[in-house]
C-alpha cells in the first residue's frame, strides 16, 4: 500500500460548466454533497497528496482543504492543460514522486481501485501512462501520467495547438484498464440537469447497496 499511497493526484475542475449554464459544476450538490466531495471521498485515500486544478478565486474551494492550482496556460485550454499545472505542482512539491493521478471533478462513483489497478497495468505493460475505461470507451481524462511527460504537455500546448487530450496520448504506450459498469458505470459524470438527477438516483441506490 505504500507505493500505492505515495502517488499524487489532481481533481481537474478548471472546465467552464457550459452544458450547466455555466459556474462550478463540482459545487453542484448530489446526495445532500457537493459532486466534488464525494470526487475527493474516492480519490484521498488514494492519493497522497490530493490537489484541485482549478481557475478563479480559490477560496471558494477552501471547505475542501486542498491546495489550489490554476491552469499553467491561460485561455481555458481544456483538460490538458489542468493536468500540466498538476505535474508542475507536483514536480515542485514533490521532486521525488515518478507519476501523477488525474480524475474528473463531476465523476462521483470513482472506483475505489484505480490507483491500484492503473499502477499495476502501467508497470505490467511498460507503457508511458494508463487510462480508464468502461462500456467499450476509454476515458482521457482519468489516467495514470508520468512526470517525465511534463514538458513534452507544454511544448503541445504551447506550440502544437493540442487541446484534445486523445491526440496527446496517442503520442505514447498507453495501458488501457476497464472497469465493469454493473451496479453503474464508476466513470458516470455529470454534464447536465439530467446527469445530477440521474447521479441523485445512483447514490441512493449504493446507499442501499444495491
Amino acid at each position: 500500500m505504500t507505493t500505492m499511497i505515495s502517488i499524487p493526484g489532481v481533481v481537474l475542475a478548471g472546465g467552464l460548466a457550459r452544458r450547466m449554464g455555466g459556474g462550478d459544476k463540482p459545487m453542484r450538490m448530489i446526495a445532500g454533497r457537493p459532486l466534488l466531495a464525494h470526487v475527493i471521498a474516492r480519490l484521498a485515500p488514494q492519493c497522497e497528496p490530493l490537489i484541485l486544478n482549478a481557475n478563479g478565486d480559490p477560496a471558494r474551494f477552501a471547505a475542501f482543504g486542498l491546495p489550489v492550482v490554476p491552469d499553467d496556460v491561460a485561455g481555458f485550454p481544456g483538460p490538458l492543460a489542468g493536468i500540466l499545472a498538476g505535474l508542475d505542482w507536483v514536480a515542485a512539491h514533490r521532486p521525488a514522486a515518478q507519476w501523477m493521478i488525474s480524475a474528473a471533478a463531476d465523476c462521483p462513483f470513482l472506483p475505489h481501485d484505480l490507483v491500484a489497478r492503473l499502477s499495476e497495468a502501467r508497470m505490467s505493460g511498460e507503457a508511458d501512462l494508463a487510462l480508464a475505461a468502461s462500456s467499450g470507451q476509454t476515458h482521457p481524462v482519468i489516467g495514470l501520467w508520468s512526470l517525465r511527460l511534463r514538458e513534452d504537455l507544454r511544448r503541445a500546448l504551447l506550440h502544437d495547438d493540442i487541446r484534445k487530450v486523445t491526440r496527446f496520448t496517442a503520442r505514447y504506450k498507453v495501458a488501457t484498464v476497464a472497469w465493469p459498469v454493473v451496479p453503474c458505470d464508476p466513470f458516470f459524470n455529470a454534464n447536465t440537469a439530467e446527469d445530477l438527477a440521474e447521479a441523485e438516483r445512483l447514490a441512493a441506490l449504493e446507499d442501499r447497496g444495491a
